[in-house]
């Protein structure tokens, strides 16, 4: 019953396809495999913004929303009537066509990352063997959707946002792709279904995820802080800094546009967060070996929806950085400690199996980030600001 139950849909999709013309069977399933994620994850979006706010006004001691609908349920509703009525207004200056094909192109690569994917056992749109490289191929679509919105814009606020965005997630993109490359060398595959299936045993109750090695806790930390910079969330949201630049990139973007910026954001967030939890929490894999018989696609959103509320959380909690800041942490701190982490994986897997070979790595991974930090605090990046006013 447990298999029946976790198989459910890939058995719906198959008796389906067995009434379908064999001429259009390739399509029919292609159709069949994207439609529930294009309808899932958009409403999954739906309801983290409701989820978000109403955190963040508890975090700060505040209701949130609580006028549309039951305790503001219906919140999201509301804003989507919104941004399909307000008036698309563009700059007299702006090259129309670019500026159009700005956020759509940013939609179509976070939506194109979801093929590889696994959202559950023998559930993927497509099992590529380049899986992760096809994943992060695409996702630097977003850099260019990034520069075509600040660039079509025709205004200095727009360019000024879209030349800190790229900065910020070309210095993030290579500690996150690096993190990943841990992952890859252990399981010896680029493809997503691999790792995961790499990650799906036990030894005892306890499972095999990488999370659980020296150099994979690492990796996953290193993995995380990129991904959030990536995603431009706090405290990495300088690109979108109210106080400095106004509203980043998309200043110039209003309606239904910037709702699908709003879109690609967390869209974006949700596949980087599910790559996280492909390459290191086991995918769709149950924590321990006596809850297999849940389903494997409630694992997975399981595990998806507890790192939203970790970025939730961090939302509420942490300041902004400053510019200086973020870009010396990713450059003089994340890329270095992402290098020596391949290095504690290559050691992991070359010695012997033991307690020598956590020691070994654990140290080495620990001495690297007291190091590092120890050079960030000598060059006096992270000190404290003090203000002079004109008397």
């Amino acid at each position: 019953m447990p298999e029946i139950i976790d198989q459910i849909f890939v058995v719906i999709k198959h008796w389906f396809m067995g009434y379908v013309p064999g001429g259009i069977q390739p399509l029919a399933s292609a159709v069949l495999s994207v439609v529930p994620v294009m309808i899932v994850f958009p409403v999954l979006f739906a309801i983290t913004t409701v989820l978000e706010r109403k955190g963040l006004g508890r975090m700060q001691n505040r209701y949130g929303p609580n006028r549309a609908g039951w305790f503001g349920i219906l919140q999201p509703m509301a804003d989507g009537v919104k941004s399909l009525t307000k008036e698309d207004i563009v700059p007299r200056t702006a090259d129309q066509l670019v500026h159009f094909l700005a956020p759509v192109m940013l939609v179509i690569a976070s939506f194109l990352v979801y093929a590889v994917l696994p959202i559950g056992r023998n559930m993927v749109i497509a099992n590529l063997n380049a899986g992760v490289l096809f994943f992060f191929a695409i996702g630097s679509m977003v850099e260019l959707s990034v520069f075509m919105a600040g660039w079509s814009s025709h205004s200095k606020y727009s360019l000024l946002g879209a030349m800190r965005a790229i900065a910020q997630m070309i210095s993030y993109e290579m500690p996150l792709v690096l993190a990943s490359v841990v992952v890859i060398m252990a399981a010896g595959s680029l493809s997503t279904v691999t790792i995961v299936n790499m990650q799906a045993g036990y030894t005892w109750i306890w499972p095999h995820w990488y999370v659980f090695t020296p150099w994979g806790f690492t990796g996953f930390v290193i993995f995380m802080i990129a991904a959030t910079a990536e995603s431009n969330r706090c405290p990495f949201d300088m690109p979108e800094g109210e106080s400095e630049i106004i509203a980043g990139y998309y200043i110039e973007y209003s309606g239904f546009k910037f709702a699908l910026f709003f879109l690609g954001e967390y869209l974006g967030m949700f596949a980087t967060s599910a790559m996280a939890i492909t390459l290191f929490l086991g995918g769709w894999a149950a924590p321990f070996s006596f809850l297999t018989w849940i389903p494997s696609y409630v694992w997975f959103f399981a595990k998806l929806l507890a790192i939203i509320f970790a970025f939730i959380w961090v939302r509420g909690t942490l300041p902004r950085l400053r510019m200086d800041q973020l870009m010396n942490f990713a450059w003089k701190f994340m890329l270095p400690l992402s290098l020596i982490n391949i290095v504690g994986a290559g050691i992991w897997h070359f010695m012997p199996a033991g307690f020598g070979r956590w020691g070994v790595v654990s140290l080495l991974v620990a001495l690297s980030c007291v190091l590092l930090s120890r050079g960030l605090r000598r060059n006096k990046w992270f000190h404290v600001r003090t203000y002079r006013f004109a008397t």
